[in-house]
């Protein structure tokens, strides 16, 4: 069924229209680096690489949750071991940050370098050291994922940083606004409601499908 708020059909058609709003002939020149920060990303970017015939890669990363509340994200931990944390929800909880570097140390030793090994064959993230990269999402929702991969990047010293997404929320667009070079969207939207919603259809990525993108 589809939803009442659809904007795209499906990933593909996201990211068609997306591809319109990119600079190609600037990305070819640069060499930009494509870099997923979430599965639905990953698909995305390989769409709008095909006929670029960029490298492709994903910064995994992992959500640490209220103790208060399993599905409330309040941190998130990349590959690197960067971490990002919603500052007024740790206050709100009254979180120890100690608790957010435990939980960050155990998610980054069970389930990313887990992942590391599942889908690169144990390959770490390339160094992203004066070049241009271009992070790439289905829809930033709370920009945790986004904020959390331009920390782990801008670490790298990289060149320039710019974001591609189809769908994001307007307050995620404004804090993103200030801390890359430019961000390549083609919806904001002022109630924003989740990914899903703005998609007439967003399946489950099979695990295959990621460690074939991966490993070309």
């Amino acid at each position: 069924m589809k939803s009442q708020r659809e904007i795209f059909a499906t990933r593909h058609a996201a990211a068609m229209k997306l591809r319109d709003i990119l600079p190609l002939d600037q990305i070819k020149s640069e060499d930009w680096q494509f870099v997923a920060v979430s599965r639905g990303g990953l698909i995305l970017a390989t769409e709008l690489n095909e006929r670029l015939k960029r490298r492709v890669d994903y910064l995994f990363s992992e959500p640490i949750y209220a103790p208060q509340n399993p599905r409330c994200e309040i941190a998130r931990v990349s590959e690197n071991e960067e971490i990002v944390m919603h500052e007024n929800l740790v206050k709100s909880f009254e979180i120890q940050v100690d608790y957010i570097y435990g939980e960050a140390n155990r998610k980054h030793e069970e389930k990313i370098l887990a992942s590391i090994y599942k889908y690169r064959k144990g390959r770490h993230f390339e160094d992203m050291e004066g070049k241009v990269v271009l992070l790439i999402d289905e829809g930033a929702e709370t920009g945790m994922k986004m904020m959390t991969a331009i920390k782990t990047i801008m670490n790298m010293g990289p060149k320039a940083i710019h974001i591609a997404v189809p769908i994001l929320p307007e307050d995620v667009l404004e804090e993103l606004e200030s801390l890359v070079d430019r961000i390549y969207y083609l919806h904001e939207i002022e109630d924003f409601i989740d990914t899903p919603s703005y998609y007439g259809e967003l399946p489950e990525i099979d695990d295959k499908i990621i460690a074939k993108i991966l490993g070309e």
